[in-house]
Protein backbone atom coordinates (compact mmCIF):
# COMPACT_ATOMS: atom_id res chain seq x y z
CA UNK A 1 0.00 0.00 0.00
CA UNK A 2 1.50 3.30 -1.07
CA UNK A 3 1.43 5.93 1.67
CA UNK A 4 3.54 9.02 2.11
CA UNK A 5 2.96 10.48 5.59
CA UNK A 6 5.16 13.49 4.95
CA UNK A 7 3.78 14.32 1.49
CA UNK A 8 1.76 17.55 1.18
CA UNK A 9 -2.01 17.24 0.83
CA UNK A 10 -3.72 18.67 -2.25
CA UNK A 11 -6.00 21.69 -1.86
CA UNK A 12 -9.16 19.69 -2.64
CA UNK A 13 -8.47 17.16 0.10
CA UNK A 14 -7.32 19.84 2.54
CA UNK A 15 -10.66 21.57 2.06
CA UNK A 16 -12.48 18.25 2.58
CA UNK A 17 -10.71 17.61 5.89
CA UNK A 18 -11.41 21.16 7.04
CA UNK A 19 -15.13 20.72 6.30
CA UNK A 20 -15.18 17.48 8.29
CA UNK A 21 -13.46 19.12 11.27
CA UNK A 22 -15.92 22.03 11.14
CA UNK A 23 -18.91 19.67 11.06
CA UNK A 24 -17.61 17.57 13.94
CA UNK A 25 -17.16 20.71 16.07
CA UNK A 26 -20.64 21.89 15.20
CA UNK A 27 -22.08 18.54 16.28
CA UNK A 28 -20.23 18.63 19.60
CA UNK A 29 -17.88 15.73 18.92
CA UNK A 30 -15.27 15.10 21.60
CA UNK A 31 -11.69 16.23 20.99
CA UNK A 32 -10.35 12.67 20.84
CA UNK A 33 -13.05 11.80 18.25
CA UNK A 34 -12.05 14.76 16.10
CA UNK A 35 -8.39 13.76 16.42
CA UNK A 36 -9.12 10.16 15.39
CA UNK A 37 -11.11 11.31 12.34
CA UNK A 38 -8.31 13.70 11.38
CA UNK A 39 -5.69 10.94 11.60
CA UNK A 40 -7.80 8.43 9.65
CA UNK A 41 -8.83 11.01 7.08
CA UNK A 42 -5.27 12.26 6.67
CA UNK A 43 -4.00 8.73 6.06
CA UNK A 44 -6.60 8.16 3.36
CA UNK A 45 -6.18 11.49 1.53
CA UNK A 46 -2.43 10.94 1.26
CA UNK A 47 -3.17 7.52 -0.25
CA UNK A 48 -5.70 9.12 -2.61
CA UNK A 49 -3.26 11.85 -3.66
CA UNK A 50 -0.59 9.22 -4.29
CA UNK A 51 -3.04 7.45 -6.61
CA UNK A 52 -4.08 10.76 -8.25
CA UNK A 53 -7.62 10.54 -6.92
CA UNK A 54 -9.52 13.76 -6.24
CA UNK A 55 -12.62 13.57 -3.98
CA UNK A 56 -14.92 13.25 -7.01
CA UNK A 57 -12.81 10.36 -8.37
CA UNK A 58 -13.21 8.12 -5.32
CA UNK A 59 -15.65 5.24 -5.84
CA UNK A 60 -16.46 2.05 -3.88
CA UNK A 61 -13.86 0.12 -5.85
CA UNK A 62 -11.11 2.55 -4.80
CA UNK A 63 -12.23 2.35 -1.18
CA UNK A 64 -12.15 -1.46 -1.32
CA UNK A 65 -8.57 -1.26 -2.65
CA UNK A 66 -7.68 1.05 0.22
CA UNK A 67 -9.30 -1.25 2.81
CA UNK A 68 -7.55 -4.27 1.31
CA UNK A 69 -4.23 -2.45 1.65
CA UNK A 70 -4.92 -1.79 5.33
CA UNK A 71 -5.67 -5.47 5.90
CA UNK A 72 -2.53 -6.55 4.03
CA UNK A 73 -0.54 -4.16 6.23
CA UNK A 74 -1.72 -6.11 9.28
CA UNK A 75 -4.47 -3.78 10.53
CA UNK A 76 -7.07 -5.53 12.70
CA UNK A 77 -10.69 -5.71 11.42
CA UNK A 78 -11.78 -3.34 14.19
CA UNK A 79 -9.18 -0.79 13.09
CA UNK A 80 -10.13 -1.09 9.42
CA UNK A 81 -13.80 -0.75 10.36
CA UNK A 82 -13.08 2.41 12.36
CA UNK A 83 -11.10 3.94 9.50
CA UNK A 84 -13.90 3.20 7.05
CA UNK A 85 -16.42 4.78 9.44
CA UNK A 86 -14.24 7.91 9.45
CA UNK A 87 -14.26 7.96 5.66
CA UNK A 88 -18.03 7.50 5.63
CA UNK A 89 -18.30 10.67 7.72
CA UNK A 90 -15.81 12.49 5.51
CA UNK A 91 -17.74 11.78 2.31
CA UNK A 92 -21.10 12.40 3.99
CA UNK A 93 -19.84 15.88 4.85
CA UNK A 94 -18.84 16.47 1.23
CA UNK A 95 -22.31 15.39 0.09
CA UNK A 96 -24.03 17.66 2.63
CA UNK A 97 -21.94 20.63 1.45
CA UNK A 98 -22.73 19.94 -2.20
CA UNK A 99 -19.19 18.87 -3.11
CA UNK A 100 -20.33 15.36 -4.15
CA UNK A 101 -23.57 13.84 -5.42
CA UNK A 102 -23.36 10.61 -3.41
CA UNK A 103 -21.30 8.97 -0.68
CA UNK A 104 -19.07 6.22 -2.15
CA UNK A 105 -18.47 4.78 1.32
CA UNK A 106 -22.17 4.00 1.85
CA UNK A 107 -21.82 0.94 -0.40
CA UNK A 108 -18.79 -0.34 1.48
CA UNK A 109 -19.34 -2.90 4.24
CA UNK A 110 -17.04 -3.04 7.25
CA UNK A 111 -14.85 -6.14 7.62
CA UNK A 112 -16.34 -8.89 9.75
CA UNK A 113 -15.08 -9.02 13.29
CA UNK A 114 -15.66 -11.45 16.09
CA UNK A 115 -18.37 -10.25 18.42
CA UNK A 116 -17.09 -10.17 21.97
CA UNK A 117 -19.54 -9.92 24.81
CA UNK A 118 -18.69 -7.27 27.41
CA UNK A 119 -16.94 -8.48 30.55
CA UNK A 120 -19.40 -8.50 33.43
CA UNK A 121 -18.75 -9.01 37.13
CA UNK A 122 -21.22 -10.96 39.25
CA UNK A 123 -23.02 -8.95 41.95
CA UNK A 124 -21.02 -10.75 44.63
CA UNK A 125 -17.78 -9.78 42.84
CA UNK A 126 -18.81 -6.13 42.68
CA UNK A 127 -19.62 -6.22 46.40
CA UNK A 128 -16.26 -7.85 47.18
CA UNK A 129 -14.43 -5.21 45.13
CA UNK A 130 -16.18 -2.20 46.65
CA UNK A 131 -16.12 -3.53 50.22
CA UNK A 132 -12.37 -4.11 49.91
CA UNK A 133 -11.74 -0.35 49.65
CA UNK A 134 -11.24 0.94 53.21
CA UNK A 135 -12.14 4.31 54.70
CA UNK A 136 -8.79 5.01 56.31
CA UNK A 137 -7.14 7.56 53.99
CA UNK A 138 -8.26 10.45 51.79
CA UNK A 139 -7.39 8.54 48.61
CA UNK A 140 -9.22 5.40 49.76
CA UNK A 141 -12.30 7.44 50.65
CA UNK A 142 -12.13 9.05 47.21
CA UNK A 143 -11.78 5.68 45.46
CA UNK A 144 -14.68 4.15 47.37
CA UNK A 145 -16.92 7.07 46.39
CA UNK A 146 -15.62 6.97 42.81
CA UNK A 147 -16.30 3.30 42.17
CA UNK A 148 -19.51 3.12 44.19
CA UNK A 149 -20.84 5.85 41.88
CA UNK A 150 -19.44 4.20 38.74
CA UNK A 151 -21.40 1.04 39.48
CA UNK A 152 -24.48 2.73 40.98
CA UNK A 153 -25.06 4.97 37.96
CA UNK A 154 -23.28 3.15 35.11
CA UNK A 155 -21.00 6.06 34.24
CA UNK A 156 -18.15 6.04 31.75
CA UNK A 157 -14.67 6.90 33.04
CA UNK A 158 -14.80 10.12 30.99
CA UNK A 159 -18.09 11.06 32.66
CA UNK A 160 -16.79 10.32 36.17
CA UNK A 161 -13.79 12.63 35.87
CA UNK A 162 -15.88 15.47 34.44
CA UNK A 163 -18.22 15.57 37.44
CA UNK A 164 -18.18 18.66 39.65
CA UNK A 165 -19.22 18.84 43.29
CA UNK A 166 -22.45 20.47 42.16
CA UNK A 167 -23.23 17.52 39.85
CA UNK A 168 -24.42 15.47 42.84
CA UNK A 169 -28.00 16.17 43.93
CA UNK A 170 -28.28 14.58 47.37
CA UNK A 171 -31.90 15.61 47.95
CA UNK A 172 -33.00 14.10 44.64
CA UNK A 173 -30.64 11.08 45.00
CA UNK A 174 -29.32 11.61 41.50
CA UNK A 175 -26.35 12.87 39.51
CA UNK A 176 -26.20 15.24 36.52
CA UNK A 177 -23.90 13.80 33.86
CA UNK A 178 -22.32 15.44 30.82
CA UNK A 179 -22.22 12.58 28.32
CA UNK A 180 -21.04 12.09 24.75
CA UNK A 181 -21.82 14.88 22.32
CA UNK A 182 -22.20 17.36 25.20
CA UNK A 183 -25.57 15.80 26.08
CA UNK A 184 -26.71 16.09 29.69
CA UNK A 185 -28.64 13.33 31.40
CA UNK A 186 -29.89 12.86 34.96
CA UNK A 187 -29.39 9.41 36.46
CA UNK A 188 -30.24 8.02 39.89
CA UNK A 189 -27.52 7.19 42.40
CA UNK A 190 -28.08 4.56 45.08
CA UNK A 191 -27.82 5.12 48.82
CA UNK A 192 -24.42 3.37 49.25
CA UNK A 193 -22.91 5.60 46.55
CA UNK A 194 -24.38 8.78 48.00
CA UNK A 195 -23.16 7.89 51.50
CA UNK A 196 -19.66 7.20 50.15
CA UNK A 197 -19.65 10.53 48.30
CA UNK A 198 -20.84 12.37 51.41
CA UNK A 199 -18.01 10.81 53.49
CA UNK A 200 -15.50 11.74 50.79
CA UNK A 201 -16.73 15.34 50.62
CA UNK A 202 -16.69 15.68 54.39
CA UNK A 203 -13.46 13.89 55.30
CA UNK A 204 -11.23 13.63 52.22
CA UNK A 205 -11.83 16.21 49.50
CA UNK A 206 -10.95 19.21 51.76
CA UNK A 207 -7.57 17.59 52.42
CA UNK A 208 -6.93 17.11 48.69
CA UNK A 209 -8.28 20.43 47.38
CA UNK A 210 -6.00 23.21 46.19
CA UNK A 211 -6.51 26.49 44.34
CA UNK A 212 -6.43 24.50 41.09
CA UNK A 213 -9.25 22.10 42.04
CA UNK A 214 -11.86 24.40 40.49
CA UNK A 215 -14.98 22.56 41.69
CA UNK A 216 -13.97 19.14 40.39
CA UNK A 217 -15.56 16.32 42.38
CA UNK A 218 -12.84 13.69 42.23
CA UNK A 219 -9.34 15.02 42.88
CA UNK A 220 -5.86 13.57 42.55
CA UNK A 221 -3.41 13.66 45.43
CA UNK A 222 -2.05 16.89 43.94
CA UNK A 223 -5.50 18.48 43.97
CA UNK A 224 -6.14 18.35 40.23
CA UNK A 225 -9.14 16.78 38.51
CA UNK A 226 -8.59 13.03 38.10
CA UNK A 227 -7.79 11.73 34.61
CA UNK A 228 -9.36 8.63 33.06
CA UNK A 229 -6.00 6.85 33.27
CA UNK A 230 -5.98 7.55 37.02
CA UNK A 231 -9.43 5.96 37.32
CA UNK A 232 -8.38 2.83 35.42
CA UNK A 233 -5.14 2.48 37.36
CA UNK A 234 -6.80 2.80 40.78
CA UNK A 235 -9.50 0.28 39.87
CA UNK A 236 -6.85 -2.26 38.83
CA UNK A 237 -5.12 -1.77 42.18
CA UNK A 238 -8.26 -2.55 44.19
CA UNK A 239 -9.33 -5.40 41.89
CA UNK A 240 -6.02 -7.19 42.51
CA UNK A 241 -6.57 -6.91 46.26
CA UNK A 242 -10.21 -8.03 46.34
CA UNK A 243 -10.83 -11.65 47.27
CA UNK A 244 -13.02 -13.62 44.89
CA UNK A 245 -12.74 -11.17 41.98
CA UNK A 246 -11.34 -12.61 38.76
CA UNK A 247 -9.08 -10.15 36.95
CA UNK A 248 -8.72 -12.37 33.88
CA UNK A 249 -11.41 -10.49 31.97
CA UNK A 250 -9.90 -7.12 32.79
CA UNK A 251 -11.67 -5.22 35.56
CA UNK A 252 -12.11 -1.72 34.15
CA UNK A 253 -14.51 1.20 34.63
CA UNK A 254 -16.33 -0.03 31.54
CA UNK A 255 -16.69 -3.48 33.16
CA UNK A 256 -18.49 -1.77 36.06
CA UNK A 257 -20.70 0.01 33.51
CA UNK A 258 -21.44 -3.30 31.75
CA UNK A 259 -22.17 -4.93 35.12
CA UNK A 260 -24.57 -2.09 36.01
CA UNK A 261 -26.57 -2.63 32.81
CA UNK A 262 -26.54 -6.43 32.96
CA UNK A 263 -27.64 -6.57 36.60
CA UNK A 264 -30.50 -4.17 35.82
CA UNK A 265 -31.62 -6.40 32.94
CA UNK A 266 -31.37 -9.55 35.06
CA UNK A 267 -33.63 -7.95 37.66
CA UNK A 268 -36.37 -6.90 35.29
CA UNK A 269 -35.44 -3.45 33.94
CA UNK A 270 -36.50 -2.87 30.33
CA UNK A 271 -34.01 -2.10 27.56
CA UNK A 272 -35.40 1.37 26.86
CA UNK A 273 -34.84 2.44 30.46
CA UNK A 274 -31.32 1.00 30.44
CA UNK A 275 -30.63 2.88 27.19
CA UNK A 276 -31.61 6.17 28.83
CA UNK A 277 -29.55 5.46 31.94
CA UNK A 278 -26.46 4.63 29.90
CA UNK A 279 -26.91 7.60 27.56
CA UNK A 280 -26.92 5.45 24.41
CA UNK A 281 -28.12 7.31 21.33
CA UNK A 282 -29.47 4.09 19.78
CA UNK A 283 -31.27 1.12 21.32
CA UNK A 284 -29.14 -1.17 19.12
CA UNK A 285 -26.10 -0.29 21.25
CA UNK A 286 -27.94 -1.35 24.39
CA UNK A 287 -29.09 -4.65 22.88
CA UNK A 288 -25.65 -6.17 23.49
CA UNK A 289 -26.85 -6.79 27.05
CA UNK A 290 -29.59 -9.09 25.83
CA UNK A 291 -26.82 -11.25 24.33
CA UNK A 292 -25.04 -11.25 27.69
CA UNK A 293 -28.23 -12.43 29.41
CA UNK A 294 -28.89 -15.00 26.70
CA UNK A 295 -25.36 -16.38 27.04
CA UNK A 296 -25.81 -16.62 30.83
CA UNK A 297 -29.08 -18.54 30.46
CA UNK A 298 -27.55 -20.94 27.92
CA UNK A 299 -24.66 -21.61 30.31
CA UNK A 300 -27.05 -22.21 33.21
CA UNK A 301 -29.10 -24.58 31.06
CA UNK A 302 -26.04 -26.52 29.88
CA UNK A 303 -24.75 -26.89 33.44
CA UNK A 304 -28.06 -27.78 35.07
CA UNK A 305 -30.36 -29.68 32.71
CA UNK A 306 -29.84 -33.47 32.80
CA UNK A 307 -30.41 -33.77 29.05
CA UNK A 308 -28.80 -30.56 27.89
Amino acid sequence: MSEQPSAPISDAWRRALALLESDLRRRGAAEKTRHAYAVDGGQFVRWADAHRLAPADVNPRALRRYAAGLTEAGQAPTTVGRKLASLRSLFRTLVEHGELQQNPADLLSAPRKAQRLPYVLKPVEVAALLDRIPADTALALRDRALFELAYASGLRAEELVMLDVGSIEFDGERVRVEGKGAKTRIVPAGEPALKAIARYLDRARPALATAESDGALFLSKSGRRLSTSDVRRRLRVWARQAAGVSTAGGVSPHALRHSFATHLLENGADLRSIQELLGHASISTTQVYTRVESARLRSAYANSHPRA
